[in-house]
């Protein structure tokens, strides 16, 4: 969705300055600042809302919920989208690709006739449960002042609730493919009157095996019909299951390939593999940190991470895919209104979480996905707004950690905090962490390699570039 401007709730960090030494003004995200980064983004958005001849009740929406300028996603595919034409359009999670397409949808929407019984003019599938239900939170909150209905269906709950929707039809669709085929098995739910479809994060959707159920899912669907296609990278793959989908699109690139935000701080924090839960307790504690995404790369290891920080009084839940959509909803609500301090998340069940301002995002384990880790860290600094990044890396995970780089292009901070560090080499020829450049700032603090942001010395270019 697109985004208010609000002030950031970090103050800007010497990219040199090691995680112990930080003052609470750099690392405490309680503390209202406000950086140039902040400020920077918003300044080029002079594009507005108000002059793309939408609908005056979606721009009272728009208006109601303090929204002004578009984002650059926004500003190229919803003129394009309001054109009929089909539409590929990749940008980062947090850069306002919801309302890219949701907005122009409603448009179009407005005056057309209403869905029949077990139809829906326009289907947008995604690939997780989250993504769906935020899908839809803004389909209804910017078309609240038209005259139209929408629903979503997921796997996890009980179907027939869904049924019954389904059977007053329904004008905006949003599924996940699993479900949606067995209510078409079901006979619950047709498209012969389909007028759009949506691909969101498709690239995630072929990342979890999704494309055979895609492609039953496309057979279905008239062949006369508006397609957009909305992903966080142009793969390979992604381009391939395009060309049978979209017709000369318009094709929109808001962000390098394969980028992450500037407006993120991302840093390393090498430790034993036995020592990372004391690690993560700590940096919490002494940085006073009452918002935190973690990411772990199994359901146990989630599960027993959330424990281990319940024993140290720090509030945490845990979401995967083994946990029921109310629990992960519940979860999910209380880390929004802060109830709970830590949301410790598999990869599958963060994807498409839409938390406001979220402030720091911890990588426990490195994804084996080196996309996954551009993905995770898009959490954060989202609408201009500053955010931080630490992964807690150990030697076991030397590979992962060079493919980031390699991906990114560029060499990730390194540092080490006091009593936490490793015993074992990390790596091989050469390591990334021990046999770096090794150097004392002023405080007294630890750090090696890639800290600075023209690059780093030469090996550590030659690293991050393997």
């Amino acid at each position: 969705m697109f985004f208010k401007k609000k002030k950031s709730s970090f103050a800007k960090t010497a990219a040199d300055q090691p995680v112990e030494n930080m003052s609470q003004d750099d690392l405490n995200p309680n503390l209202e600042a406000r950086s140039e980064s902040d400020s920077a983004p918003a300044a080029k958005r002079t594009a507005l809302f108000s002059q793309l001849g939408l609908n005056s009740r979606i721009l009272d929406a728009v208006e109601q919920e303090g929204y002004k300028t578009m984002t650059p996603i926004q500003e190229k595919a919803i003129p394009a989208v309001l054109e009929g034409k089909d539409v590929m359009a990749a940008a980062q999670t947090g850069t306002g690709k919801t309302a890219a397409f949701t907005l122009p949808i409603l448009e179009k929407l407005a005056n057309g006739p209403k869905a029949r019984s077990k139809e829906a003019r326009v289907l947008i599938l995604t690939p997780t449960r989250e993504l769906a239900a935020q899908i839809l939170e803004s389909v209804t909150n910017y078309g609240q002042y038209l005259s139209l209905s929408s629903a979503v269906v997921f796997g996890g709950v009980n179907i027939n609730p869904q049924k019954r929707r389904l059977l007053q039809g329904v004008d905006v669709l949003v599924a996940t493919p699993g479900r949606l085929l067995d209510l078409a098995r079901q006979r619950c739910v047709a498209f012969p009157n389909l007028e759009i479809l949506v691909l969101d994060e498709a690239d995630r959707m072929l990342d979890m095996g999704f494309i055979h159920d895609i492609k039953k899912i496309i057979a279905m669907l008239p062949s006369k019909r508006q397609n957009l296609l909305f992903s966080a990278t142009f793969s390979n793959d992604i381009r391939k299951l395009a060309k049978g989908l979209v017709r000369n699109p318009v094709e929109i690139s808001v962000t390098p390939r394969n980028s992450t935000a500037e407006t993120v701080k991302q840093w390393i924090c090498p430790v034993d593999k036995k020592k990372k839960g004391s690690l993560l307790v700590k940096l919490i504690q002494d940085n006073n940190w009452k918002q935190v995404l973690v990411f772990c790369r199994t359901k146990h290891g989630a599960n027993k991470l959330a424990q281990l920080l319940e024993k140290q009084k720090i509030n945490a839940a845990a979401i995967h895919g083994n946990k029921s959509q109310g629990a992960r909803t519940k979860a999910l609500a209380e880390f929004k209104a802060g109830r709970v301090t830590v949301l410790v998340a598999t990869d599958i069940a963060a994807r498409g979480l839409d938390i406001d301002q979220l402030p720091q995002v911890v990588n426990f384990d490195l994804p084996h996905v080196p996309e996954d880790y551009v993905h995770r860290i898009g959490r954060t600094g989202r609408a201009g707004a500053t955010g931080r990044a630490v992964s807690l890396v150990c030697d076991e995970e030397y590979k992962q950690l060079a493919d980031i780089e390699k991906l990114i292009s560029r060499p990730l901070d390194r540092r080490i905090m006091d009593g936490f560090e490793p015993e074992s080499e990390v790596g091989k020829s050469p390591p990334p962490f021990k046999k770096a450049q090794r150097s004392n700032n002023r405080s007294g603090g630890k750090r090696y390699g890639g800290g600075n942001r023209s690059g780093g010395s030469n090996q550590q270019k030659r690293y991050g570039s393997r």
